[in-house]
């Protein structure tokens, strides 16, 4: 095989890229109690939400072993490896290693891992310009350039209902403001460059969204050249609305719907939109 895209699987690739033979997904495992759920073709939103909003404590991801990435580097001659933001998992550091071990013993293969600094529908545009590339016949060197200078300009922005287990999980050091849920405040925020951190709040989750699609105009450019990715935990009508106003007010060349798998979503908890583009 010419090449292969590696994804974690905070990397909520659309069915159709799954079924691809050069796409492969590497899950992440999240531990729910005592229990273990593997982020892979198994996984079942509905039946994961439930059993998250029934346990007390937090979740917590791990991300994957190295073998398990050399595994998925195996019969490629370039490979292209898109992890979640190394400011939020471990499983950017596992792919370095496994990049590392795996040309010691095969260094006629070329790999590159791209650190995201994003996840889901960030990570989901960064694999989506890999294959538009890798299937144009452009080189290896060349698609990394691109690539990554694609990823530096890369923005996601989310608003979620609650921010408890990021808040649990450590994920929260440059968000700024305490979270009012009396007063049913939202905050909105940005995970560009790697780390999250809070741009601003309203009150009530509409509003939230509203004001997080006015800052995607503010730190926007060339958006009528651009696709935008939405991604959304169980709420796909919130996520249509969203879509509609972002493609009305700034006339994005396409758009994308997309739904998380099991590290997005257990991340982003029911009701949850990210916005990449």
């Amino acid at each position: 095989m010419k090449f292969k895209i590696v994804g974690d699987s905070c990397t909520d690739f659309l069915p159709e890229d799954r079924a691809k033979e050069y796409t492969v997904t590497v899950p992440l495992t999240i531990e729910v109690g005592e229990e273990e759920v593997i982020d892979d073709d198994s996984f079942n939103q509905t039946e994961f939400l439930k059993k998250i909003a029934e346990y007390e404590g937090c979740p917590k991801s791990a991300c994957p072993s190295p073998e398990a990435y050399m595994d998925s580097f195996a019969g490629a001659e370039e490979v292209y490896v898109v992890t979640i933001s190394s400011g939020l998992s471990g499983s950017y550091n596992s792919a370095e290693l496994a990049r590392e071990m795996y040309l010691e013993e095969h260094p006629e293969v070329k790999i590159h891992v791209f650190d995201s600094r994003s996840a889901s529908s960030g990570q989901l545009l960064i694999a989506h310009l890999i294959e538009q590339y890798a299937l144009s016949g452009m080189s290896f060197e060349e698609i990394v350039d691109k690539v990554s200078a694609f990823r530096d300009d890369l923005q996601t922005t989310f608003v979620l209902e609650s921010l408890e287990t990021l808040r649990k999980n450590g994920r929260l050091t440059g968000v700024k403001a305490v979270v009012a849920n009396a007063l049913n405040i939202k905050p909105y925020l940005t995970a560009t460059g790697g780390t999250i951190k809070q741009i601003g709040q309203a009150r009530g989750i509409r509003k939230a969204l509203d004001k997080m699609i006015d800052y995607v105009g503010e730190v926007g450019t060339n958006l009528t050249d651009k696709v935008v990715v939405i991604a959304h935990c169980n709420c796909i009508e919130r996520a249509k609305n969203v879509e509609k106003k972002l493609l009305e007010k700034y006339g994005f060349k396409d758009s994308i719907i997309i739904d998380t798998k099991g590290i997005s979503t257990m991340y982003a908890n029911d009701g949850g939109v990210i916005v990449s583009f």
